[in-house]
C-alpha cells in the first residue's frame, strides 16, 4: 500500500514527532510511505528518518500562479519562503485561536483562490504518488483533497481538533463561529459530488479518526467517533547522545528548556518564543541547576549568546531520552512537548504562546503534572513573562514531589494505549480488513 503522510506545513517538529513513529511501523510492514512538508526543520527530520518528502513547491507554484496572477514575478526561492510562512500569513493575527474554523480563517481559508490552489496542489500530489490512502496530521487542504479524490482518509489528531470538541478555548464562553472557510470548502466538495461539512473541523473526522493521548489528558464527549491511541513520540535510535550527557551531575537537577521556533518570520508573531527564551536564560542562570537548551533544528538568536556557564546548548536532541533524564521540562505548550513530559513522567513549567498551546498547558496542569505561566501582551506582539512568577514555579515544581508523582501516574496510564503500534494496527485493519493484524 502507498500512504501519503501530510501535515500542516509549519516550521515546527511537533507534527513530525507523532507521524514518523507510525510511518516507521508501516514501512516495516512493507508499505511505501512518502511525506509532504516543505518547511525547513521538518524536512530535515524527515530526511534523517530515511523517508522521501514530496516537496510541493513547483506544483503549488503552478497552482498559485493560476489562482493568483499577481504572483507572476515571484521566483522559486521566494515562493518556497512564502510556502513555509503560510500558517503565519494571517489576515488578522491573534494569540487567541478559538477553534478550527478560526484557525482555518487565519491560515488563508477566507480566500477562495488560495483554498482552490492548495486543494489543486494536493490533488496533484495524490495522483502523482498514486496514493492508496492519506494519513493526515492537521492539514485541512490535504483532507479536502483526499475527500474529493475519494481516497481513504486516516486522521490522527489532538482532541481539541475533533469536531465534537469545544475547540482551543474550551474554558471560555462559546463565541460565534466563522462560517466562510466551511462555505468555500463546501463549494469544492459540491463540485466533486461530496457531502458538505458544517465546519472546518469536520474535515478532520476521517474515515478512521485516531486521537492522541488518553481520555484523562485529552477528553472528548462520549458521542465522539474516535479511537484513543495514547502518546505517539519520535525517537531516532541512530542519533547518539553527546558525551556530556552521561556526565551530567546527579547532585544537581537537570532542567531541559525547549521552546520551539524562536522566530517564525522576520517580524514578531504571537507564536514566537524568543522573549520566552530570554527570561528563561535570565532566571535559570541564577539557579543551582544544570540547563540543557535545545531549539529543534532552529537557529538560536545571536542576541541570546553567550549562554550562562550552567547551560549546554544543542540544536537538536532525542526528546524522550532528554525527558527521561530531566527533572523538569520548560516548554512552550506544544502538544508534542506536553505528551513527551507526560509519557516520560517528567513534570513541566509551561509558557504557552497562543491559545492552542494554552489549551495543552491547561490539560497538563489539570493532571497535577505541572504549572503554567501565561505571558502578558507587551509592545506589538512581544510577550512578557513575569520573572518572579517563573522563578517561583520552577522552584516549586522541582521541590514538591506531588508534581513528579502525578506525571508518573499519567505516564503509567498512557502506556496501556499502544501508541504507534496500536495506531498502525488500526490503520492496517481499516485499509485491509480481510488481513486483520
Amino acid at each position: 500500500m502507498k500512504f501519503l503522510f501530510t501535515t500542516l506545513p509549519s516550521n515546527d517538529l511537533g507534527l513530525l514527532t507523532r507521524s514518523l513513529p507510525i510511518a516507521r511501523e508501516l514501512k516495516e510492514h512493507g508499505h511505501k510511505i512518502t511525506f509532504c512538508n516543505p518547511a525547513r526543520s521538518p524536512s530535515k527530520l524527515i530526511s534523517e528518518a530515511g523517508f522521501d518528502n514530496l516537496l510541493p513547491s513547483h506544483r503549488l507554484q503552478a497552482a498559485f500562479l493560476r489562482a493568483r496572477p499577481d504572483l507572476t514575478e515571484i521566483n522559486l526561492k521566494a515562493f518556497s519562503y512564502y510556502l513555509r510562512s503560510i500558517p503565519y500569513r494571517m489576515p488578522s493575527v491573534t494569540a487567541e485561536i478559538r477553534d478550527i474554523d478560526h484557525f482555518g480563517a487565519m491560515i488563508g481559508m477566507l480566500n477562495e483562490g488560495f483554498v482552490r490552489a492548495y486543494h489543486e496542489a494536493y490533488v496533484t500530489l495524490i495522483q502523482d504518488f498514486e496514493t492508496d490512502a492519506v494519513v493526515d496530521f492537521w492539514n485541512p487542504f490535504a483532507c479536502l483533497a483526499a475527500r474529493t479524490q475519494k481516497k481513504p482518509l486516516v486522521t490522527i489528531i489532538q482532541a481539541d481538533i475533533h469536531p465534537a470538541s469545544q475547540g482551543f478555548t474550551w474554558w471560555q464562553a462559546p463565541q460565534p463561529r466563522i462560517t466562510r472557510p466551511a462555505e468555500i470548502a463546501n463549494a469544492i466538495l459540491e463540485e466533486n459530488d461530496q457531502e458538505p461539512i458544517e465546519k472546518v473541523g469536520d474535515l478532520f473526522a476521517g474515515d478512521l479518526t485516531l486521537v492522541l493521548g488518553i481520555p484523562e489528558t485529552d477528553p472528548l464527549p462520549e458521542s465522539a467517533v474516535a479511537t484513543y491511541v495514547g502518546p505517539i513520540l519520535w525517537q531516532n535510535e541512530s542519533i547518539k547522545m553527546p558525551d556530556w550527557f552521561a556526565n551530567l551531575s546527579e547532585e544537581k537537577p537537570v532542567v531541559w528548556v525547549y521552546v520551539g521556533n524562536p522566530r517564525y518570520l522576520p517580524f514578531v508573531t504571537p507564536m514566537d518564543s524568543e522573549s520566552t527564551l530570554e527570561i528563561c536564560i535570565q532566571i535559570l542562570a541564577e539557579e543551582d541547576v544544570q540547563v540543557i537548551l535545545t531549539s529543534g533544528h532552529h537557529k538560536l538568536p545571536k542576541k541570546l549568546l553567550p549562554l550562562p556557564d550552567n547551560f549546554i546548548y544543542e540544536s537538536f536532541l532525542p526528546g524522550l531520552q532528554m525527558a527521561h533524564r530531566s527533572d523538569l521540562l520548560i516548554h512552550h505548550g506544544g502538544y508534542g512537548s506536553c505528551q513527551t513530559g507526560l509519557s516520560s513522567g517528567t513534570p513541566a513549567v509551561i509558557i504557552p504562546t497562543y491559545s492552542e498551546r494554552e489549551s495543552n498547558a491547561r490539560r497538563v496542569v489539570a493532571t497535577g503534572a505541572g504549572e503554567m505561566i501565561l505571558p502578558k501582551k507587551g509592545h506589538g506582539w512581544k510577550r512578557i513573562v513575569s520573572a518572579d512568577e517563573l522563578r517561583i514555579k520552577i522552584r516549586r515544581v522541582l521541590s514538591e514531589p506531588a508534581y513528579k508523582e502525578s506525571a508518573y501516574h499519567i505516564s503509567q496510564k498512557m502506556q496501556k494505549f499502544g501508541g504507534a503500534k496500536e495506531a498502525t494496527r488500526q490503520i492496517e485493519n481499516f485499509i485491509q480488513p480481510d488481513l486483520k493484524v
